[in-house]
């Protein structure tokens, strides 16, 4: 049985977080999408697991304030919003010539992979959506609306080996995040985009957090099960599906698997105020791929009024601090990680921290700088250098042709710049 082998992607109760639901519901405050005053985000109005939720529309990475202070901020000339417009408008993938070539089947691992197809698309539609939000284009609405219904229309199934899963989770949330941004604009068939994520990449991702490919359940890399809960997460919002929503938040406080925060972020190392991330031992190209799919996460659930970011006291923050000194350039302390993989649990063990990818730059890290450094008043310093590092940060097509390059579907300079 493989763990993530694919070269370019890629225990229990804790300390209640602050909860914005719980602040909302104490003051019975309720924000509705399109009255969220710019710089605040959203603020959900969701109530306990089991009630009916009221849904932020949009939701997931992106809320209206946001995106109304990216547009106000760019019109204006300031930076670093503008040097981050320049970095999207300046893409190939942002034009609205862009051309969708959607498929009936799409095959990441093993025989006749096409999957390069899909991600492409995706970011194109991603990003036509943004200049439209920011600027008002309708030719880069119509274009990103395109492209969802094109794909919308013809996608039945994703295949392949295991790397079907990782297609799955990964293209699953991003699909959805664009969707979401496309909400209600004129022509969009919102509905039968719904139903192809409910019924094309959901299932994929319900089976793979529910069985992990039938392998030992610590087989699979931190990365897999996080891709998968952002894309779960996603297609909760899209689809104001309590289910869903309250499955993958769940997870990712008490799950099975490595995406579950403990289990991704095994050892915090109290005295330096890190915590060391679950694929250290593997590489850095990978452990950056898992800082980004937390920040993701956390963003998304942060717009839903749900405070991810501050969970176990800051473990997220702690473990992005970790990441981003090593890959500084600074050393960081190593506790030896263990797991069993394959079918049978074999005994597997990282003994030092892996420099195998080391330095590599992603568009991961302003949504954490800006949220734990602005949002939260607090110091870190690791992840505030990585990001000075990066800034601004560009999209899919700025960061290679392989699929690592659109593993996150980045600009968080232009978004989250405050």
């Amino acid at each position: 049985m493989s763990r993530d082998m694919h070269h370019d992607t890629e225990h229990d109760d804790s300390r209640p977080a602050l909860s914005r639901r719980t602040l909302l519901r104490g003051t019975g405050a309720v924000a509705a999408a399109g009255a969220v005053a710019a710089g605040a985000g959203a603020l959900g109005a969701r109530s306990a697991a089991a009630a009916p939720a009221t849904y932020i529309h949009p939701g997931m990475l992106h809320a209206y304030g946001e995106l109304n202070r990216a547009k106000v901020r760019v019109a204006a000339g300031d930076d670093p919003w503008l040097s981050g417009w320049n970095r999207l408008t300046a893409n190939p993938h942002a034009q609205s010539t862009w051309t969708p070539n959607p498929q009936t089947t799409v095959v990441r691992g093993g025989t006749g992979e096409n999957y390069g197809t899909l991600y492409n698309d995706i970011h194109a539609a991603y990003q036509n959506a943004l200049r439209w939000k920011i600027a008002g284009t309708t030719a880069h609405g119509d274009k990103a609306r395109d492209i969802l219904n094109a794909w919308s229309a013809r996608l039945t199934t994703i295949t392949g080996n295991a790397d079907r899963f990782l297609a799955a989770g990964i293209y699953g949330y991003q699909f959805a995040n664009v969707a979401e941004l496309m909400r209600g604009y004129s022509g969009f068939d919102l509905a039968r985009f719904q139903r192809m994520m409910l019924n094309v990449f959901y299932p994929l991702n319900d089976d793979f957090l529910r069985n992990h490919n039938g392998a030992c359940i610590t087989n699979y890399w931190a990365n897999w099960d996080l891709c998968t809960m952002n894309s779960v997460l996603a297609i909760a919002i899209l689809c104001d599906d309590d289910a869903k929503y309250d499955q993958a938040i769940a997870y990712f406080k008490n799950g099975a698997g490595n995406g579950a925060v403990r289990k991704a972020i095994p050892f915090v190392h109290a005295t330096e105020g890190l915590a060391q991330y679950q694929e250290s031992g593997r590489d850095q190209g990978h452990s950056l791929m898992g800082i980004g799919q937390l920040g993701a996460f956390c963003e998304t659930a942060w717009n839903q009024g749900e405070d991810l970011y501050g969970y176990d006291d800051n473990r997220v923050m702690k473990c992005a601090q970790y990441v981003a000194k090593y890959n500084l350039g600074q050393s960081v302390p190593f506790t030896p990680y263990s797991w069993g993989s394959g079918t049978n649990c074999a005994y597997n063990e990282h003994t030092v921290i892996s420099a195998s990818g080391r330095g590599q730059l992603r568009p991961i890290w302003d949504v954490l700088h800006y949220h734990y450094a602005r949002r939260r008043g607090l110091p870190v310093p690791y992840i505030t250098a990585m990001a000075e590092r990066v800034r601004p940060e560009g999209g899919g097509g700025d960061y290679g042709p392989n699929s690592g390059g659109y593993d996150q579907l980045g600009f968080g300079t232009l978004l989250y710049a405050r």
